[in-house]
């Protein structure tokens, strides 16, 4: 375990330190640092969650049992004055004025994720972008693991926004394994720390509810990056050649650390790479796709990694996460082994869960849960998806229709005139539910492609009785998707207990019982 500045000023005998939020991550950091050397007098956790939420949740009951003081409800940040180490959780924005005062007297924000970073002694891949983390990130952890498996000794620890908290294990790794991360704008937003390779989907308005604006968001997702160490020789960031604002970014990282730039537009080194980046000692590379097959090249060489046909998900931006995963994990595997990984793991991928997820086929009827898709953008995506299979299925002479796409939820403070365009090219029927369903059928009867004889709109403001209507009303050859453009905040913990719910719905309407449907597009 490596030396952890962070650990080394919360081990002080008078170091007092506030764990702020007691959930998912933070719940084992608490007992991390009572294992390494942390008193429970040292501790303080604070919540916002009212005294009898705690108490019902057994949470508690478990600070209770390991001795930890605990300030819940309204007041739980006040009181800071002389903390000298504050975790707080992602959701928690570093700037409150609670927060500055602190740090302005001499505290150290931090949180469970930087911690780790400092401790581990894995190397670490990060993933970030506003569409595409988690699958690229999941394709990653399966090239990674793949490749360990074939190479006899290490292992892949999956982590971040997905898989488990990565802290209470940090002690049993070595050189040897690797810990793959998605990592959002929350967490990166106070990091002084970068993976040793890390890469950015791409980056579009997201999250600006939460953020002040796009530029605070920008800085955020840069800070994946910005902290490399150069001597690191896995050092490396991998970016997307034809996003403006990853491009940007790319730019102005200094020369001595790599770019691995991708696109799925243009092929040939000289032509992804930009021509700033292409001077005469550069260490830049590019992945794009030519001929149907995924290649890797330097000023010097080049390698073909995986042959298109085997990416089991249609879609062009299923193509570039593939892209992205292989050029992350191309500064840790060596090309051959690389490209052998790649074509397994691309012929048995079939997408993460609520992505797409096919959860029944029942009476020539397909649904659909896309439940993960929380803004705008990635239920553009998921239509333009949906569209390529049509089109391929249409070849095969089985025509299949538009689909009745569900959509709404707690607003992002985003714009939905791209989503309104993409429905109305792309769904037979829209029913919207949840608090922004006005502001998305405002901007469907905004669009000059939107007809109402055309592309029927209900608005039904029940989450269960809209996902019911469009199970229930759904005839043979029909199309069921619930692809909400919007968080799930406004009536579920998370997008996940969303996307249950709708399986749930699904499987009582249609009798399916409880099979999972036949996988992800």
């Amino acid at each position: 375990m490596k030396n952890s500045p962070i650990l080394k000023r919360a081990q002080g005998e008078s170091c007092k330190i506030a764990v702020l939020g007691y959930g998912v991550s933070n719940r084992p950091l608490v007992e991390w640092l009572l294992a390494h050397g942390i008193s429970p007098a040292q501790l303080t956790v604070r919540d916002r969650r009212e005294p009898g939420e705690l108490a019902a949740s057994g949470d508690a009951a478990r600070l209770r049992a390991l001795g930890v003081p605990v300030i819940s409800g309204a007041g739980y940040l006040a009181g800071l004055d002389g903390t000298g180490v504050i975790f707080r959780t992602p959701g928690i924005r570093p700037d409150l004025p609670v927060l500055a005062a602190a740090v302005a007297h001499g505290a150290c924000l931090t949180s469970e994720m930087e911690l780790f970073l400092e401790l581990t002694e894995a190397a670490v891949l990060g993933v970030t972008g506003s569409d595409g983390k988690t699958t690229t990130t999941t394709v990653a952890s399966l090239l990674v693991a793949d490749y360990l498996q074939r190479r006899g000794y290490g292992r892949m620890y999956l982590g971040g926004n997905i898989g488990t908290p990565l802290l209470p294990l940090v002690d049993e790794m070595t050189v040897d394994d690797v810990a793959v991360l998605e990592l959002s704008s929350f967490q990166l937003m106070t990091m002084h720390r970068s993976p040793d390779r890390a890469a950015v989907t791409n980056l579009s308005p997201n999250h600006l509810n939460w953020h002040t604006d796009m530029a605070e968001y920008r800085a955020a997702k840069a800070n994946i990056c910005t902290h490399m160490r150069s001597a690191d020789p896995l050092c490396g960031a991998v970016l997307n050649a034809e996003n403006p604002d990853t491009r940007a970014l790319g730019l102005s990282l200094p020369p001595e650390v790599p770019v691995t730039w991708f696109s799925s537009a243009v092929s040939g080194w000289e032509r992804v790479v930009p021509p700033e980046r292409q001077g005469g000692g550069t260490r830049d590379s590019a992945v794009f796709a030519v001929g149907g097959t995924v290649r890797s090249e330097t000023r010097a060489e080049g390698y073909d990694l995986l042959d298109v046909s085997r990416i089991r998900l249609p879609g062009r931006h299923n193509l570039e996460n593939f892209m992205t995963a292989l050029a992350l994990c191309g500064g840790l595997i060596p090309p051959e082994e690389l490209a052998a990984s790649a074509g397994a793991v691309a012929g048995r991928f079939d997408g993460v869960a609520h992505r797409l997820e096919l959860v029944a086929d029942c009476g020539g009827i397909r649904f659909y849960n896309s439940s993960i898709d929380s803004s705008p953008t990635r239920t553009c995506a998921a239509l333009a998806a949906l569209a390529a299979l049509r089109e391929k299925e249409q070849a095969a002479g089985h025509p299949v229709r538009k689909p009745t796409v569900i959509c709404g939820g707690q607003d992002k403070h985003l714009s939905f005139a791209p989503l309104a365009e993409a429905l109305c090219a792309g769904a037979a029927a829209v029913i919207l539910t949840g608090e922004a369903r006005e502001q998305i059928r405002t901007a469907l009867y905004a669009c000059p492609d939107f007809s109402p004889a055309v592309l029927p709109v209900r608005v039904i403001p029940d989450w269960d009785e809209a996902m019911e209507t469009a199970c229930r009303e759904a005839i043979p050859g029909d199309t069921v998707l619930l692809s909400p453009a919007c968080t799930s905040f406004d009536a579920f913990r998370n997008f996940a207990e969303r996307g249950e719910r709708f399986r749930t719905i699904v499987r009582q309407v249609t009798g399916t019982g409880t099979g999972t449907g036949k996988g992800n597009l």
